[in-house]
């Protein structure tokens, strides 16, 4: 075999070995591409349901309150979840979410307050004053929800939070399923709606990708 051979040789060689590498980044990047986009549209089709059938409990997802006086998104949450209440669809609410550094109110508190105010009894009520984020706010309920006897939980939320959340919650053994709001800032817009999916789409993947168990989880989407 001659130099010129071997040189013919290893250009075959390493020209596959580049063509290999650039099928299997291309390869790669379509299969990530083609996940995201049908997360998108999973996020995109959840938000649009709205499952009404009995719990145990209603489970309201906290969001920002100033001095005890709830967000406009947490407003629309809460009256949600209190026109649930009375429609006989959970004997009772909880609220979740804890405070920032200085707040003097937490989220629970500040939703179960604003509850009382719309007429809800107060036995009816829970605050579970834990939560940062809304995977923090699932492992908080889940001992709450596991000493009340609670098995089934009517996630409410903002409508394109709906799969993450009920993700989440079931996450912990529950069965979880969304009755979303259909009213304030969070659906005001078409921007709002699409920067919300993107977010959702994103906070869901990173979530499932890295929970532990892969994926053992229960979310009714009935």
């Amino acid at each position: 075999m001659n130099g010129r051979t071997i040189g013919s040789t290893a250009g075959r060689t390493i020209g596959a070995g580049i063509r290999g590498l650039i099928y299997m980044v291309t390869g790669t990047v379509v299969i990530a591409l083609v996940i995201t986009l049908a997360t998108a549209a999973h996020v995109w089709a959840y938000a649009r349901q709205d499952n009404r059938s009995d719990a145990d409990t209603i489970l309201v997802l906290g969001a920002a309150q100033y001095n005890g006086t709830p967000s406009q998104w947490f407003a629309a949450r809460l009256d949600h979840a209190a026109e649930l209440y009375r429609q006989g669809v959970a004997p009772h609410i909880t609220t979740i979410g804890g405070k920032l550094e200085g707040d003097a109110y937490t989220e629970a508190e500040a939703g179960a307050t604003y509850l009382r105010e719309q007429g809800i009894p107060d036995e009816a009520i829970t605050e579970v004053n834990e939560g940062a984020d809304t995977l923090g706010s699932a492992e908080a309920f889940a001992p709450v929800a596991k000493q009340n006897g609670w098995g089934t939980v009517l996630v409410v939320t903002d409508p394109n939070h709906s799969l993450r959340a009920t993700d989440m919650v079931g996450g912990e053994g529950l069965v979880a399923h969304a009755s979303p709001t259909r009213q304030g800032p969070a659906v005001s817009s078409r921007k709002e709606q699409l920067d919300a999916i993107i977010h959702e789409t994103g906070g869901l993947l990173f979530y499932r990708a890295t929970e532990e168990g892969g994926g053992d989880y229960t979310v009714d989407e009935n």
